[in-house]
């Protein structure tokens, strides 16, 4: 240790070190990073503002709509950023708020699996399973699941001492990039993460399984095939939404640590274009949100005109 410089800063290589590459990159990002922004803030904006949607469902809508807005802060303005040096314990701030937003958006989608069996297998007493009290307890132990997770893996962090290369081969400080950087052991901090992602997923993994494995037995026994189709596409929009985050993250944690292009792939998947396609997936599957997003532009569009005939008339 005493011939190793330690290191307090280190430099994210990104997906590319080409320059012409990193042009065309900062544009494709700063696209999706706004579409996020723009999609996540109408879908909440829409919800909020229509009383049709006022129901545990798209209750659950809504905050998955502000975590996935959270979540994409965390990493992507550091990755549009031309300066890619950050400070140790910049590096374990943003490594914990990733941790934190990721596991209670992955919190958030078992309740909205359980609210869809609910809502599928229970229809007459979905009012009273799924009632206000209920669905804000499910919130806030998301939130609680969400703090302890990065607390628990960083228990030990300040124990390591980074040396030998201060170079991240990755867009963002996730432990399992950082953690191999480490000069002292860090079997320790691996073994944690592992067994601490692990656990969860056995929290949230069984009841996803559960509530699915019940609803595709009752749509399977509707004799129907309108009936059918009316009860899948209630749950389709989130059956799709679950693996493309659920199942990469669980996959990306439980691994060993690995900055393999193909472990690249999986971190973008979850982490920049889940957040992106959640809002397009839960709107063109869902009648009630296309049709209050129609009768919200509606609304501005004659609040507009307004505006300018207002306008016209002062100017005339």
């Amino acid at each position: 240790m005493n011939n190793l410089t330690v290191f307090s800063e280190f430099i994210l290589l990104g997906l590319s070190a080409d320059p012409h590459a990193q042009a065309l990159l900062f544009v494709l990002f700063l696209v999706i990073y706004l579409l996020t922004l723009m999609g996540n803030l109408v879908m909440i904006v829409v919800i909020r503002t229509d009383p049709h949607l006022h129901t545990p469902m798209y209750f659950f809508l809504r905050h998955l709509s502000f975590m996935d807005i959270c979540f994409s802060s965390v990493t992507m303005p550091k990755m549009l950023q031309k300066k890619k040096n950050i400070s140790l314990w910049g590096c374990i701030t943003q490594s914990s708020f990733f941790m934190l937003f990721g596991e209670t958006e992955n919190c958030l989608l078992s309740a909205m699996a359980y609210d869809r069996y609910a809502a599928i297998c229970h229809p007459l007493l979905y009012s009273m399973i799924m009632n206000r009290p209920l669905c804000i307890t499910m919130v806030s132990v998301a939130w609680v699941m969400g703090f302890l997770y990065p607390l628990v893996n960083n228990l030990f962090i300040h124990k390591l001492h980074f040396c030998g290369s201060n170079t991240i081969p990755h867009f963002s400080c996730e432990l399992p990039s950082l953690l191999p950087l480490s000069c002292t052991d860090p079997t320790a901090n691996e073994l944690l993460l592992s067994g601490s992602t692990a656990f969860l997923g056995l929290l949230s993994v069984p009841l996803i399984l559960f509530s699915y494995c019940r609803i595709i037995s009752v749509i399977l026994s509707i004799h129907s095939s309108g009936g059918q189709g009316k009860a899948f596409s209630t749950c389709s929009s989130h059956l799709t939404a679950v693996p493309l985050f659920h199942g990469t993250g669980l996959f990306r944690y439980i691994s060993p640590p690995s900055d393999s292009f193909l472990m690249q792939v999986v971190s973008i998947q979850y982490s920049v274009l889940t957040s992106l396609l959640n809002p397009i997936i839960y709107s063109l599957k869902n009648q009630k949100v296309k049709a209050a997003l129609q009768k919200m532009l509606k609304q501005q569009m004659h609040s507009l005109e307004e505006g300018v005939s207002v306008w016209c008339s002062v100017r005339k």
